[in-house]
This record gives structure tokens, C-alpha cells and sequence, in this order.
């Protein structure tokens, strides 16, 4: 899109001074500029409780530039971008005297573009600060009334689906449904955006994509990394909070979705909720097999000695809070049958890998001889989201010799080598489509209390039944082993890459 036809946009970021901010939004909103995806006419406003000057601001962002951004940073870029940074302004990020200075700011800024520009409000704040500063915005007349505003709300969305369905009520009074962007970083990821391409744009894939010719699924997201410095937070949250209701949950929903008509916003937000709806509840007294937690203890992870959980700061000595989660899902509807969705997600795991296996099933009839396929294991397609970003299709092959001796291979495609460029960071993509106004990979309200009243009933049954064995798996391990229980019980296992290829 040309960077003219662009509406003229002022970008208001809540919490401007903070974290995310600095690693995050302002490399990314860097790497846009630097690549002529901004608007011609496009200002940043800075909000947040520190007291700075608008130099002082500046300085402390090119610090996260240079640390944190893909491109590197050169002066000719950083001026063009300092332009843009237009205000920063330091005050109660919930007093009514913040919002009305900033209701003069975006006014001024209109009146210099010649009286139009969509205001967009990024929370990069706590979750406990998204309702009074909405309530904010709604009482200076910057929410429904207000043509092109747009509010940007991070995870996690409530905590449970109470909160959820209250905080949405909240929400909905000040903008309407289409003006609310629900940010999963996870969306914008370019791998996840390809599972699309792969299945839709090609023969080759969509038609054996159902029960009929696929076994079961298995979508892992694991981190090397602990808790580092969140404990205060992940204290209250736990990984099925922190990744299953959000993440896990929304990778099943694009492996699972049905073909949409068109790839407008809201049909493909409609199939991917028709899949929410479609995952068969868990029943309170089923949750034990179908539903395994976990907490990492002291360990090693490559090579080097980690603590327990328990002994990270901000973290209760006996905190019974998960940090790993294993599933197994069932898709109730036509194309998924009885086909189970293993998911599993952790922290101090082996590897730092974000993957969708697709184990495909056997031939219905094995005509070689037992001799030929003694290294037999079923064809599989594996989506490598990260770090690596890339296809394997793994299928058998004859090795080469007067015998008939299979073995499998891979056919291997990576998006680095075929594309001869690096992919955008998901911030990149996710902050151009809310500028442009493209809310497809956000979540609607909808989704986000189908989410949560799929994992209430775990969350019911576990806080119900504290956990008696934590910590029950060694950091650097795989996570506890009733989650090897859970898949093997179906005979089967948790694929598990080389660790070569991470």
C-alpha cells in the first residue's frame, strides 16, 4: 500500500517508558519506518508515569533500537524516525487531567494535518490499568464517537471468563467490537500466517487435511528460558493461562479451521471461533486424563545449572503454580472426528521450539516385506514457527542397492533460504495491519469467552485439587512424566526434534 494513501494516524502508546515499549513496539514501529510502511503523516505520543523530556525519551528508545531491533540502526534512519516522536507526556495513566491533556495533543496534531487523523491507543500497560483507561478515553470523546479510533489490548485478557466477559462489557461501552484489537504476538508470527498459504493455496495438502488420512496432531511450544524476571506476574497466571487460553489455543484454530470463502477480517475470524465451538468441553471429572500440569525444579539446560521455580524471585517457596501444561483435544465436527490435538507447552524445557507435527496414518496396506520397513514410522509434516522457520516433510524412501530396505527422509523447505530475506518481526506485521485498520489476526470478543470456557473447567478442577507433587519435572526435561502417559496411553509419543536442527 502506498504510504500516500494511508490515512494520517497518531499513535498513542500507554506505558511508552516500559518494557515492551522498549524491546518490543518502537523496533518494530523502527523497522516500519525504515521500510516505508508508516503514513506520510504519523506521530507517536508516549504516555507513562516516568517524568522525562521528550529528548530524554528519545535517547532511552534508540537504546531499545540498537538492542533489539533486525534492522540494524544508522543516524539518517533514527532522524526520519525521531519525527515521528512527536510527544512524550508523563502523568496517572487513570487521572482524568492525563486524558484531557492528551485529547488537546491529538487535537492540535489534527489541526496541522489539515483537521483528520485516526488516534490509536496501545496499551502496553498492566492488565489492571485497560478498563480506567478506557473509561478514560470514553470520557474526552476519543472512543465510538470518534471516526478511525482504534484500542490496542495486549494478553492476558482477563483471567478467567468472568473477567473476560466483564472486561469485554467494559470495552464495548467506550468503542465498538471493530474498533477493538486483541493482540496475540503469535498471530503475526509470518510461519503461522503460511499454515493459510500451505493448506489453501495448494492441491497438494487440503484434500487429505481431515480424519480421513490424518492420525492426530501435535502442536508444541516449549522455552529453554524460566520465569526470569515476571514471577510476580506468571505467580498469577500460570502457563494454561499464559499460553494455552491464547496461544496454543489460536495455533489449533488455524490448523483446524474450515476453508474460508475469502480471506476478509471477520469470515476468517468466523471459522476460526467455528473451531472454538467445535473443541469438545472437558468434563470436570475427566480433567485428570485429559489434563496434565506440571513445575520445573532445579536443573541443567545446556550445561548450565538452573533454580527451581520455587527459588525465582517473586515466586511463593511453595507456589503451586503450573509452568508446564499438556492437553489432549478433540474437534467435534466433520473434518476432525475422533482425531486427537496433543498440545503441550513449558517452560525449561530442552529446546526453545515452536512446532505443528501432522502425523498422517498408516497405508491401508503394507505390501512389503517386514524386512523392508524395519525403520517404518508414519508420514508426518512438521511446521517449524520458531526458531528455525520451515517445512519437513517426512516420507519413506528405497535406499539405493538391489534390496528393497526403506527409510524415511525429509524433504526440507525453509523460508530463509527460499526467500533470501529475513521475515518481519511479529510486532512489525501485527502494528502495520492496525494501522491499516486489517483486524484479521485479532481476536474478537467471542473468541476470547470461547477461549476461556474451554480451560475454566481445568482451572476449576485444579485450583480445587492443589498439587501435591510439585516440582515434578527437572529443568532441561521434557516436563513431568504424565505427560509422556498422556500420549502414550493412545500409543503414541511426543515428537521430539534432533537437537541439532534447533
Amino acid at each position: 500500500m502506498n504510504r500516500s494513501t494511508l490515512s494520517p494516524t497518531i499513535l498513542v502508546i500507554f506505558g511508552a517508558a516500559g518494557d515492551l515499549s522498549w524491546r518490543m513496539l518502537i523496533p518494530a514501529l523502527y523497522c516500519l519506518s525504515t521500510e516505508g510502511c508508516l503514513p506520510e503523516k504519523f506521530a507517536i505520543i508516549g504516555i507513562d508515569r516516568k517524568e522525562m523530556t521528550k529528548e530524554e525519551f528519545q535517547s532511552h528508545l534508540r537504546a531499545g533500537v540498537e538492542s533489539f531491533c533486525r534492522l540494524k540502526i544508522d543516524d539518517a534512519s533514527w532522524s526520519t524516525f525521531t519525527t515521528f516522536l512527536a510527544q512524550y507526556h508523563s502523568g496517572d495513566l487513570s487521572h482524568p487531567d492525563t486524558f484531557g491533556v492528551l485529547a488537546k495533543a491529538i487535537d492540535e496534531l489534527r489541526q496541522q494535518w489539515g483537521g483528520t487523523a485516526d488516534p490509536v491507543f496501545y496499551l502496553a500497560t498492566s492488565p489492571t490499568l485497560i478498563e480506567p483507561i478506557a473509561m478514560g478515553l470514553g470520557k474526552v470523546g476519543l472512543g465510538k464517537n470518534t471516526p478511525g479510533s482504534r484500542i490496542v489490548v495486549e494478553k492476558p485478557f482477563g483471567r478467567d471468563l468472568a473477567s473476560a466477559q466483564a472486561l469485554n462489557r467494559s470495552l464495548g461501552e467506550v468503542f465498538a467490537e471493530k474498533q477493538i484489537f486483541r493482540i496475540d504476538h503469535y498471530l503475526g508470527k509470518e510461519t503461522v500466517q503460511n499454515i493459510l498459504a500451505l493448506r489453501f493455496g495448494n492441491a497438494w495438502f487440503e484434500p487429505i487435511w481431515d480424519r480421513r488420512y490424518i492420525d492426530y496432531v501435535q502442536i508444541t511450544v516449549a522455552e529453554t528460558i524460566g520465569v526470569e524476571q515476571r514471577g510476580g506476574y506468571y505467580e498469577h497466571a500460570g502457563a494454561l493461562r499464559d499460553m494455552v487460553q491464547n496461544h496454543l489455543l489460536q495455533l489449533l484454530c488455524i490448523v483446524a479451521m474450515e476453508p474460508p470463502v475469502s480471506f476478509a477480517a471477520e469470515e476468517v475470524r468466523n471459522k476460526k471461533t467455528d473451531v472454538l465451538h467445535a473443541i469438545r468441553p472437558f468434563p470436570t471429572e475427566m480433567v485428570h486424563q485429559l489434563a496434565v500440569r506440571g513445575q520445573y525444579g532445579a536443573g541443567w539446560v545446556h550445561g548450565k545449572h538452573v533454580p527451581a521455580y520455587r527459588s525465582e524471585p517473586d515466586v511463593s517457596t511453595d507456589s503451586l503454580t503450573e509452568t508446564f501444561v499438556a492437553l489432549k483435544v478433540f474437534v467435534d465436527n466433520w473434518r476432525w472426528q475422533d482425531v486427537p490435538f496433543y498440545l503441550r507447552t513449558g517452560k525449561r524445557m530442552p529446546q526453545r521450539v515452536s512446532q505443528v507435527v501432522i502425523s498422517l496414518r498408516p497405508v491401508p496396506h503394507q505390501a512389503f516385506p517386514a524386512n523392508a520397513v524395519d525403520q517404518w514410522h508414519p508420514n508426518r509434516m512438521i511446521l517449524n514457527i520458531q526458531p528455525q522457520e520451515s517445512i519437513l516433510l517426512n516420507f519413506q524412501a528405497k535406499r539405493p542397492g538391489p534390496t528393497i530396505r526403506l527409510t524415511p527422509v525429509d524433504l526440507h523447505f525453509s523460508y530463509p533460504d527460499a526467500f533470501k530475506s529475513e521475515s518481519p518481526e511479529a510486532y512489525e506485521t501485527l502494528l502495520r495491519d492496525i494501522i491499516h485498520g486489517d483486524s484479521t489476526l485479532f481476536m474478537r470478543a467471542d473468541q476470547v469467552e470461547a477461549a476461556w470456557s474451554l480451560v475454566e473447567p481445568i482451572l476449576q478442577v485444579w485450583e480445587s485439587n492443589p498439587p501435591t507433587d510439585f516440582p515434578n519435572y527437572s529443568a532441561g526435561s521434557w516436563g513431568p512424566e504424565a505427560a509422556q502417559v498422556l500420549i502414550a496411553r493412545d500409543g503414541k509419543s511426543w515428537f521430539e526434534s534432533p537437537e541439532d536442527e534447533e
